[in-house]
């Protein structure tokens, strides 16, 4: 269960910045960069998760000839970091795209830079649109986690398989299940008084 929460915190923490990093580059001026950002978006979200896993893991060792003993979990953050990246990077990309033109007119009239326009009003109001798009990513996530059994890693998924086949008994992928229902029902909550706490007119 450790495992399988070290994965979950540790590719929210590497996905969320680097998605808004990719949003932004995905909305630049420069075509080439642009363009890039369009092709990782659309490899990220092309092909399956389980496919980017033994990619990220086997890709070193077939490309460069490097060994990849202590490579797996490394491996598996990775892949997930840059999936969910591409997604919240879409996700971010619709917010800040949904927000009327008149805010940045507004911001410009007041004397706002960009860069302020941008932090102190354009953001705070995008994370309240986004919140329930990120919230169904999130619990996703937690989910997905059980795809790291792709690199026999022993996450939640992989010993109640292990269990199963060794005792012949579903009684183990049924405890995965409510562990992963609690884990689902714990995300949901906390995020749902976060959408609460940014209720400012009600």
């Amino acid at each position: 269960m450790l495992r399988t929460c070290a994965i979950f915190f540790l590719t929210l923490i590497g996905s969320l910045p680097l998605g808004m990093i990719v949003c932004l580059l995905r909305n630049s001026k420069i075509a080439p960069v642009r363009g890039i950002i369009k092709v990782y978006i659309a490899i990220m979200r092309g092909t399956p998760l389980m496919l980017q896993l033994l990619v990220w893991y086997f890709g070193p060792y077939y490309l460069f000839g490097w060994g990849i003993g202590g490579w797996r979990f490394p491996a598996i953050i990775v892949a997930f970091v840059m999936n969910y990246a591409a997604y919240f990077a879409e996700i971010y990309r619709s917010g800040i795209e949904s927000m009327p033109v008149g805010q940045y007119e507004a911001a410009q009239v007041l004397g706002y830079t960009k860069v302020q326009t941008f932090f102190k009003i354009i953001l705070p109001q995008v994370i309240k649109r986004i919140l329930p798009a990120v919230t169904n990513e999130v619990i996703t996530l937690v989910k997905d986690t059980s795809l790291a059994f792709t690199l026999a890693y022993g996450e939640v998924f992989s010993i109640a398989k292990q269990i199963s086949a060794k005792e012949t008994s579903f009684v183990p992928f049924i405890i995965a299940g409510v562990f992963y229902f609690v884990a689902n029902y714990v995300v949901a909550f906390a995020m749902e008084r976060i959408e609460n706490s940014l209720r400012y007119y009600k």
